[in-house]
């Protein structure tokens, strides 16, 4: 009996041992799944989306989780927000209403080079709360040359015009010596002024980005990171939430932006910058280009009417559904048992009232003949208008690859709490907790931004938002406190071309070396860094009660203890 109990304890203990390198097995084989993720998705050596399926077959083949649960990751309610926010913005795409709302701004600010250059970074950066910053960057580009060539060649006829009129006057040796001068100086201020509007145009793209919780990927990514890793947090980012606190960081970050800008490209001369007195001729022939790009736009229609009606009624459902200091309406019809209706919801239900509305009024249809019906021969009929939308079109505006994209996030993050990674990984950043809560947020964006001038801002939030969440438990830190900023901070990729499409689109014109884009984002990183910050310290504290740590970030593997 003494050698059987012996025996017995030998065996439990080596069942136990055998199970502790098990599961160290796992954390490893998770963090190598990773690894290699991210040095695909640094070096783009396979499209970014076919990477983010890598989970699907790793996972299942390392023992790490079921097939079915790494699969079911890729299609949840943040996927289904972005879907919804998308066809809004394609529907707006599509109708030029876009253009119509940037013209018409334009016009009402005026073409004085500071006026003009607030105006571009207003208008863009209000387009890209609501549609991707690509598609803006790609509109407002077009628009901002077309001004400043005009302005430009404008003010080279009348500069030509008052040197004859000096010389008529002037000696010819004076002229000719003096003419090259003004030339060479007139040419290098239209060539910053060019500089400076470019770069205004792309920079405030990714700053109104980060506004909206649609606004660009990483945001969603944060919200559907927050609903895997705390499934208990009771929707504390959503629509409105999200908005409450970037809406004001990002009017802070484009002012300073502005500054800046105007610092660096156009100087502080009040009366030549915001034009104190009458217009020029240069100012008159710009403005005429705009408004001659309205016209061709032609008055309002009804499809634009009825995209822009729904698109209203989808943002005042957004901030009604669950705002926070009052119940939603949400609350009061679907969810006293539960959370039914998500901001996903709102966005397919209006979403979808794109294929439904007719383009124009019945009244209105087009009449065409049907030929071929017995008795009917050359009898025409009313035909039934269009959709605002229709599949085609979406098939061919849908980036599909960032749905895979949010899915391979969504895939390692449960991958990561299922192996116990995400444990190992808080356990081994708790040293971290000797240093101040504001300490560590400053640390991490600046790691994060500089991370992201290398990656896409997707690929960055995939990667690090789990890694902080693990963190933020470990040291009992507000998850949100390192979770926001750092999101916000994957969006400020300002120094470099690759590093972000807007940079890309306008660095492609030619009239940008790559040292004024590094220059320029040097400092609005920096500006963005500290503005986030700031933010997060003050009303981001008030709001999301960040002193504090929740009780629904009190996990273990994804559940409560």
């Amino acid at each position: 009996p003494f050698y059987c109990n012996s025996l017995l304890v030998c065996c439990k203990r080596l069942s136990v041992l055998n199970q502790c390198v098990l599961n160290q097995w796992k954390e490893a084989k998770c963090g190598y799944a990773i690894i290699l993720m991210a040095l695909y998705w640094c070096t783009e050596c396979m499209p970014l989306a076919v990477t983010a399926l890598l989970p699907v077959v790793l996972f299942p083949m390392m023992g790490i989780m079921e097939s079915g649960a790494v699969c079911v990751q890729y299609l949840k309610d943040s996927n289904m927000l972005f879907i919804g926010g998308l066809l809004v913005a394609i529907a707006v795409e599509n109708w030029n209403l876009h253009k119509r709302i940037a013209l018409r701004v334009l016009l009402v600010v005026g073409v004085r080079p500071a006026l003009l250059m607030s105006g571009f970074m207003g208008v863009t950066a209000f387009l890209s709360m609501w549609i991707s910053n690509t598609a803006t960057t790609a509109m407002m580009v077009p628009i901002a040359q077309a001004v400043l060539g005009q302005l430009c060649a404008t003010e080279a006829r009348q500069d030509e015009r008052e040197l004859q009129v000096e010389g008529k006057d002037n000696q010819a040796f004076e002229l000719d010596t003096k003419a090259p001068q003004e030339e060479e100086i007139n040419t290098k201020q239209d060539l910053l002024l060019t500089k400076g509007m470019s770069l205004s145009v792309c920079y405030s793209a990714s700053i109104g980005g980060t506004a909206t919780l649609t606004g660009t990927t990483p945001n969603l990514i944060l919200k559907g990171q927050m609903d895997e890793i705390f499934p208990g947090n009771g929707d504390v980012i959503n629509f409105a939430s999200w908005f409450g606190f970037a809406f004001p960081n990002m009017i802070i970050m484009l002012i300073l932006s502005w500054l800046w800008l105007q610092f660096m490209y156009m100087g502080f001369n009040m009366k030549k910058s915001f034009g104190c007195g009458k217009k020029n001729e240069g100012d008159k022939e710009a403005f005429a280009v705009m408004k001659e790009e309205y016209r061709k736009l032609g008055s309002m229609t009804f499809a634009e009417g009825a995209v822009l009606t729904i698109f209203v009624l989808l943002v005042v459902m957004w901030f009604t559904r669950e705002p926070g200091f009052m119940p939603g309406w949400a609350t009061v019809l679907f969810n006293k048992d539960g959370a039914f209706v998500t901001d996903g919801t709102v966005a397919i239900f209006m979403s979808t009232l794109f294929f439904i509305i007719p383009s124009r009024p019945f009244c209105c249809g087009s009449a065409e003949e049907e030929e071929g019906e017995a008795g009917e021969e050359g009898k025409k009929k009313q035909k039934a208008p269009a959709a605002l939308l229709n599949w085609h079109v979406v098939h061919e505006r849908m980036p599909w690859n960032i749905i895979l994209l949010l899915g391979g996030g969504f895939a390692l993050a449960s991958g990561s709490e299922a192996s116990g990674l995400s444990q190992w990984l808080g356990e081994s950043l708790a040293p971290l907790q000797s240093i101040p809560p504001f300490g560590i947020s400053l640390l991490l964006c600046l790691l994060v931004g500089t991370f992201t001038e290398c990656s896409s801002n997707t690929a960055t939030t995939t990667l690090f938002l789990p890694i902080l969440a693990s963190m933020a438990t470990a040291i009992r830190l507000h998850p949100l406190y390192v979770m926001l900023p750092c999101t916000i901070c994957a969006s400020l990729a300002f120094m470099l071309p690759v590093a972000t499409p807007p940079n890309a689109i306008v660095f492609s014109y030619g009239n940008l070396k790559v040292m004024d884009m590094v220059k320029a984002g040097f400092m609005l990183n920096m500006i963005g860094i500290m503005t986030i910050n700031m933010g997060i310290n003050t009303w981001g504290d008030a709001m999301f009660q960040l002193s504090t740590f929740p009780d629904w970030a009190n996990i273990t593997h994804g559940t409560k203890p």
